[in-house]
């Protein structure tokens, strides 16, 4: 299941449960009450189940109304995908701030696809979900990068690794012993090795920090394009083409992702 699906999972359930204890509905089940308990037969013909009936009845179409509220339904997935990803979480000012401005895209995106109707608010709504992915991704990455910033080992590392190398090779200037130098050969080997990995992981971070700078102009460049579509047919075209950019882009960062983990876990088998 997608991010965006699991996301609008959870809205139609806090719709649903708005909807059962909704003013409107406790005042229908009130009302049923006390009909049934003090009106019970008000015709011949009436028999007092017959309120519960009809209660029950005016229950469900209550909340089948509200839940199929359009505007209540994209209300309810923002609130539920901002409480999923909470950028206060987010260590990084800059990352923290890329995400806070990706978050503002998708709210204009939302209300854009509003100003349409029918099947072209349909597929703006399509877009949107897919946007939903994105973001997801983006805030994944960002979780990367906070773990090798805050990791206090790793920068250790990086400090003393090369001067661990030196001495190394220092010692294997005046060392005599055959044994004691394939010893040290051994540890330059696994030094040396240290040491690229934790460059590696360095050079993968700076990338990943970079790609979150290109996924939010990216995100910039699909929310322009989306102002512009119109109410023609003709558009539904450029639809399915936004659609495509933006899978690409959620491709790219799962990548970019990918390769922070195998970095990492190769610098932790080592």
């Amino acid at each position: 299941m997608s991010n965006s699906d699991s996301t609008r999972r959870r809205a139609l359930g806090a719709i649903l449960r708005n909807a059962i204890f909704s003013w409107q509905s406790l005042i229908t089940v009130a009302i049923t009450g006390v009909l049934f308990a003090f009106v019970p037969q008000p015709f011949d013909f009436w028999q007092p189940w017959f309120w519960l009936v009809a209660g029950g009845a005016a229950e469900i179409a209550l909340i089948a109304a509200l839940v199929s509220d359009p505007a209540a339904n994209e209300q309810a997935v923002a609130r539920e995908f901002e409480g999923r990803y909470d950028v206060s979480r987010i260590r990084s000012n800059v990352s923290r701030q890329r995400l806070s401005d990706a978050i503002e895209y998708r709210k204009n995106m939302a209300t854009l696809a509003t100003r349409h109707g029918g099947a072209m608010r349909a597929g703006l709504n399509s877009t949107v979900s897919d946007v939903d992915d994105w973001i997801g991704q983006m805030y994944d990455l960002a979780l990367h990068i906070d773990a090798f910033e805050k990791n206090e080992l790793v920068e250790r590392d990086r400090r003393a690794v090369p001067q661990q190398i030196e001495k190394v090779k220092q010692r294997l200037k005046i060392e005599r012993d055959d044994a004691v130098r394939r010893d040290l050969e051994d540890q330059l080997r696994q030094l040396e090795l240290q040491l690229a990995n934790l460059e590696a992981t360095t050079s993968s971070v700076k990338r990943a920090e970079i790609q979150l700078d290109s996924t939010l102009s990216s995100l910039g460049t699909i929310y322009a394009q989306m102002s512009l579509i119109g109410t023609k047919e003709v558009d539904s075209s450029r639809a399915q083409r936004l659609r495509l950019e933006i899978k690409d882009e959620v491709n790219q960062l799962q990548d970019t992702i990918a390769a922070l983990d195998e970095v990492q876990s190769q610098r932790l088998t080592m």
